[in-house]
């Protein structure tokens, strides 16, 4: 049996969430499907970061900033939408501690900093010796030191479900267990739905919210997009006592690792990944450790190599970890994009679809304000920030959209998985 509906969202991760719960509250008709269960994808292994720390001066940051502010309301809405039903999604506001190991990365971060404080973000140089006060258990080699006190953390599994419980209540529907199939066209080619395996959908907008799979999707309902999985894995250790690690620490080297849209570098040659350090607490006791990057299409092996890599440079940064027993270790995809800026908004190729996805590791943080912006957009409101930079034909996407390079899932030759 056919069904209608405002907007079909497809993906059930933390993007696509947060995108239902947004159209549902201005009273759209949102149906939102998903092959599998609802944020059990790149949601489900995902740190929960919230962070502005990582973003240089630009598009990316000026969202990063925007969620940061709605983030707060969005917790206090949760809190009184669902009551007793809110699950625990440990809001932490710890804030960030960058730090470098080297006189080349202290001149670095400090650039970085001082370019992102003349963006407003609060970024504060830390006197070396005050950092034991901030992370008693950090290392004494270090040579620069940067808070920021806006970085934040949720349990990125309970929000997503917290914010598709507001969707439900707020009318949304959630289809899970749901693949799209191929698209409903009217006789202009506009897009009027998707046909799944449950059956047509008929809808005139169609909200493309699939994360890495977000490139399989756009091919399928006639709109390229160069979204490609980018592999991540994490440690995880046993728990620690509380205090151990008090803030978000990173090297910043990370900021590069995160830029480098390549997965490709001089580091990587070995395995074909980079890695930086990043270690931080959960509310449960064990630490998360990474990250990682990589281009290997979804191939989901875990690397040891490149695990053995990542605890190595922790320790460097926190040496009592050398004793500190690992219990397990995951790994994700990521939706990258070639110029490291989400995809948002109508795609002018094929009227009625639109895009949210490509935002690789910051989707949890970039939720709220990626789905404040689709409904302003859908709705005609004053945006949040300005759309354009985030458009799925900009001139940055350019040439891989219309070559097709990027729009795979393969890996690239010279990180071909072994």
């Amino acid at each position: 049996m056919a069904v209608r509906a405002d907007i079909v969202v497809i993906g059930a991760g933390i993007i696509g969430a947060a995108c239902a719960r947004e159209l549902a509250g201005a009273e759209c008709s949102v149906t939102v499907l998903d092959r599998a269960a609802a944020a059990s994808a790149t949601t489900a292994h995902g740190e929960g970061n919230i962070l502005v720390s990582d973003k240089a001066p630009g598009p990316e940051l000026d969202l990063a900033r925007a969620s940061v502010r709605l983030w707060p309301q969005a917790v206090a809405e949760l809190g009184e939408e669902l009551g007793p039903r809110l699950p625990d999604i440990e809001w932490d506001r710890k804030g960030g501690l960058v730090v470098a190991t080297t006189a080349a990365g202290a001149a670095g971060l400090g650039a970085f900093a001082r370019e992102q404080r003349q963006t407003g973000v609060d970024a504060q140089p830390v006197d070396l010796g005050d950092v034991p006060g901030l992370e008693p258990n950090l290392s004494r080699d270090i040579t620069a030191a940067v808070r920021y006190p806006e970085d934040a953390q949720v349990q990125p599994v309970a929000a997503a479900e917290a914010l598709l419980a507001s969707a439900r209540t707020r009318g949304a529907r959630v289809r899970q267990a749901t693949a799209v199939l191929g698209p409903i066209r009217d006789r202009s080619g506009a897009l009027r739905g998707v046909h799944t395996t449950a059956g047509p959908w008929h809808t005139p907008v169609v909200l493309n919210a699939a994360g890495p799979w977000a490139g399989r999707v756009a091919r399928l309902l006639g709109a390229p997009v160069p979204v490609r999985p980018r592999r991540g894995m994490v440690l995880v250790t046993a728990r620690v006592p509380p205090w151990t690690v008090r803030h978000k620490v990173y090297d910043a080297d990370y900021v590069a690792t995160v830029a480098d849209t390549g997965g490709e570098s001089e580091e990587t040659t070995a395995s074909g990944a980079l890695t930086s350090s990043v270690v931080e607490s959960t509310a449960a006791g064990p630490l998360l450790v990474g990250s990682s990057r990589r281009h290997v299409g979804f191939d989901d092996r875990l690397r040891v190599d490149v695990l053995a890599r990542i605890a190595a440079k922790a320790v460097r940064l926190f040496p009592g970890l050398a004793d500190v027993p690992v219990i397990r270790a995951y790994g994700g995809f990521r939706p990258g994009v070639p110029d490291h800026l989400p995809i948002i908004g109508p795609d002018e190729r094929v009227p009625g679809l639109w895009h949210a996805t490509g935002h690789e590791g910051a989707g949890i943080g970039l939720s709220v304000a990626t789905a404040r912006l689709i409904r302003q957009m859908i709705l005609e409101e004053p945006p949040v920030v300005d759309p354009r930079p985030f458009r799925p034909l900009r001139p940055g996407l350019a040439a891989a959209t219309s070559t097709g390079a990027g729009d795979t899932d393969r890996p690239t030759s010279s990180s071909a998985s072994p």
